[in-house]
């Protein structure tokens, strides 16, 4: 299956990078190429920006940003609907672009086209929030807030959920009013490039959304250092979030983090083995394991941890691993030859260092190309260890015991990191000890990684700050103005009149 072949989208128009270069696409089952993708550079993102500014300046008063919310909604349920006509075709482009099975997909496709309709919403509710009044001491002045639009924004999105990330962050900027440049993982961006087709379709007005394939030193990063983006939303690792908001403090931009993560999962003895084993494998290895939030530190009771552990080992087992093509495919390859390299040389380092490999760890016997690794379990790893600190992003869980809830605890929070964690209990009370004492933005009590666009997505510490999603998302792209009236008929008179 080849994808198709597109340009930018800039303007409302596909349009060939001012270089001509392009990105080969290889699918990660097979190792073969299935087309490639536009190479954008500095000067197409200038090309973009300046689009992006002219949606927003275009019949003034008339423009996106000064249009009601309403109207803005029928654009995003038109774009909604086309998702779900789509959903078949782009389920399979993103399962060959990226590795994910394609029931996985397509489950990411409902949900692209749920947070399109629920942004919809959220526009439609945006009109009758104007001029909010605020309560002032004084009688003589009225106050209201306004939120409007921050301006054009620039996206920049991770590989893992291709079109649903960027649906994340170009839902409610479109919903708030501003006008956007998404730039997403060159590693897969196919299913990005047919929602600049979809939008294209639908009418959304041009330069509302434009849409910039390419590398991150070549577009990202003119993207995020370019004076005329007022505002930079980022998904992806913290090393480069890092460099995002230093490129951003240099002219005071503000930014959205959302990066890495170690995220534990707490599994206390009171719980039923056969729930708490499948929850602990749908957290680490759902996605092919490269969920920023998969909970891939397993922090379990040492009186349960033996029979927990065999019970896992044996599940692992029986995961159909095979191209996500397939019927029943519960684990694909992860995205790339690089991705399949660094995660095999971290569970070599694991096991060089004495941890022990209780099942994985190896690409799987029946499959002799693609970036396969088996669902891998490390036991007897320290809390010193790289694969115990370090995010491995693919299907990679590693294993600490404790006795005690403080040592729970303390296990869980020893990390940079604090976007996800998990709490596995039958005792509701001692849950609701550990979701406080938890050091992260995102709390699940006996599960791990639901996710729905109503409640609000980020974390803390080295996992960045900001939220997506749910009205937190949607204020990420608005700009509160306060505006205050003296109403009084009476002169101010703080300063005595002069005599004329």
């Amino acid at each position: 299956m080849a994808i198709p072949h597109r340009q930018l989208f800039i303007d409302g128009k596909w349009r060939e990078p001012v270089k001509k270069k392009r990105i080969p696409v290889v699918n990660p089952a097979t190792e073969e190429s299935i087309g490639d993708i536009p190479a954008a550079t500095e000067e197409d993102v200038d090309i973009a920006v300046d689009s992006a500014r002219r949606a927003l300046a275009r019949n003034k008063g008339k423009d996106w940003a000064s249009a009601s919310g309403a109207h803005r909604a029928k654009y995003l349920r038109a774009i909604a609907a086309k998702i779900t006509e789509l959903k078949s075709e782009l389920a399979k482009l993103e399962a060959i672009d990226c590795g994910k099975p394609l029931e996985e997909a397509a489950w990411d496709m409902d949900d692209v086209a749920g947070c399109f309709e629920y942004y919809a919403d959220i526009a439609e509710g945006l009109d009758a929030k104007q001029k909010a009044p605020v309560s002032l001491p004084m009688e003589t002045f009225k106050s209201h807030v306004l939120k409007e639009p921050i301006g054009v924004v620039g996206l920049i999105t991770p590989w893992n959920y291709p079109l649903l990330m960027a649906t994340w962050k170009v839902a409610p900027a479109l919903a708030a009013g501003c006008a956007a440049i998404l730039k997403p993982s060159e590693l897969a961006s196919v299913t990005c490039l047919e929602l600049a087709e979809v939008c294209r379709e639908v009418g959304l007005p041009p330069g509302v959304l434009n849409i910039l394939t390419g590398l991150g030193p070549e577009a990202g990063a003119p993207l995020a250092s370019h004076p005329h983006v007022d505002k930079i939303a980022f998904t992806g690792s913290t090393t480069t979030g890092s460099k995002i908001m230093m490129a951003a403090a240099q002219i005071v931009k503000p930014v959205t983090l959302e990066l890495g993560g170690k995220s534990p999962i707490l599994v206390f003895e009171d719980v039923d083995l056969d729930k708490a084993a499948e929850w602990i494998m749908f957290g680490c290895f759902w996605t092919n394991g490269q969920i920023c939030s998969a909970t891939s530190r397993l922090v379990v009771q040492e009186s349960i941890a033996t029979e927990l552990l065999d019970r896992l080992a044996k599940w692992c087992k029986s995961i159909k691993i095979s191209d996500p093509l397939e019927e029943g495919c519960r684990l694909g390859p992860v995205v790339s030859a690089g991705q399949y390299e660094k995660i095999m040389e971290l569970i070599s380092t694991a096991r060089n260092e004495g941890a022990t490999i209780l099942c994985g760890g190896v690409r799987p016997q029946h499959l002799k190309k693609g970036y396969f690794v088996e669902p891998t379990i490390i036991s007897d790893v320290t809390t010193s260890m790289q694969i115990w600190r370090e995010e491995v992003f693919g299907p990679v869980l590693c294993v600490k015991t404790f006795s005690t809830e403080d040592e729970a605890i303390a296990l869980a929070n020893d990390t940079h990191y604090g976007l996800a964690a998990a709490v596995i209990s039958k005792d509701l009370e001692r849950c609701e000890r550990m979701t406080k004492a938890l050091e992260a933005g995102i709390v699940w009590v006996n599960c791990s990684q639901p996710c729905f666009c109503q409640a609000p997505w980020g974390g803390k510490k080295r996992s960045g700050f900001g939220r997506e999603l749910g009205e937190w998302g949607l204020d990420n792209y608005l700009s509160v103005k306060q505006v205050t009236q003296y109403v009084s008929d009476e002169p101010w008179g703080w300063y005595p009149r002069p005599k004329l």
